[in-house]
């Protein structure tokens, strides 16, 4: 088993790190919460004082962090003064292509090599250890980082070179936030038709209005399987990490000049529904505001 750093303990970096932890390697944990920092350790990571304590001798630093400046400011100050020319660097963060990239050549200016690996699934599946992970690097970095990374999910899939992991995930968030506005638009509109929930669920679910968001994630109570919407929308993909994603997905549409009307909308509705309150909100949680009909 490795010695692997992990930086960044939130939603999502506290049950991955905990995983590998699981599966025997030896986790240096770091997290600016004193309450993540427990939690690790109670998961079986050994907790350290700052982020460059983590790496000595670490065979791979993890980082899962909000933004892309947290990431290049971790690893400027901790990562590349510290690690060794043998460890490998996997970014499961969601920023920016150019930032992901930017990174990957900084390190390979120092003679480290990097990968981003973002992740699909949510809190649950991180916790599960059923994540998707999408990497961007070469074929070879991929090789060593699936060994890590599969200890964390289900599925680990080479997108391409530096900065392809990022650029799936954020197409993949984009069809995810249109996709699940549409389905609360169809919801509402059911209801107000007359329609019972779970008989449209029955029928859409088998037809060719089924989607993810449809048939795993329906955003009405008591409808599919329990969702977040059995729980007054809390826990599951807030929607202001769901506005983060389509922000990036419509910069980086910007920066190749790409048409994407169906996602700028949903960024635009999910920038309403965070306006009123809701960040915290499971994305889903929109059909509320689609109820209110506000404006």
């Amino acid at each position: 088993m490795a010695r692997i750093a992990f930086i960044g303990l939130g939603n999502m970096g506290g049950g991955m790190a905990a995983n590998l932890a699981k599966a025997g390697h030896d986790v240096r944990a770091f997290d600016l919460s004193a309450e993540a920092l427990a939690r690790a350790k109670s998961a079986g990571c050994l907790p350290a004082e700052s982020a460059a304590a983590t790496i000595e001798d670490a065979e791979a630093v993890i980082t899962m962090l909000p933004a892309g400046r947290h990431v290049e400011q971790v690893y400027e100050e901790a990562v590349f003064g510290n690690a060794a020319k043998t460890a490998l660097l996997i970014d499961c963060s969601t920023i920016e292509v150019a930032t992901a990239r930017r990174l990957a050549e900084a390190a390979a200016a120092k003679g480290l090599t990097a990968v981003d690996a973002p992740v699909s699934g949510g809190i649950g599946a991180a916790n599960a250890g059923t994540l998707t992970f999408m990497v961007g690097g070469s074929a070879a970095a991929f090789e060593r980082a699936e060994v890590f990374l599969a200890d964390m999910g289900k599925a680990v899939i080479h997108a391409g070179g530096n900065g392809a992991g990022q650029a799936a995930k954020i197409c993949n968030n984009m069809i995810l936030g249109a996709t699940m506005i549409a389905t609360c638009e169809a919801f509402v509109l059911a209801r107000k038709l007359g329609l019972d929930p779970q008989k449209f669920f029955d029928i859409a679910s088998v037809s060719s209005g089924q989607s993810w968001s449809m048939t795993t994630y329906a955003p009405v109570p008591g409808v599919g399987p329990e969702t977040p919407a059995d729980h007054d929308y809390q826990g599951g993909f807030a929607a202001a990490l769901m506005l983060k994603d389509l922000r990036l997905a419509m910069d980086a549409a910007a920066s190749v000049d790409a048409d994407t009307p169906m996602g700028a909308k949903a960024a635009e509705l999910y920038q309403r529904f965070v306006d009123m309150g809701e960040a915290g909100r499971d994305f889903s949680g929109i059909i509320r505001m689609l109820e209110k009909g506000e404006k």
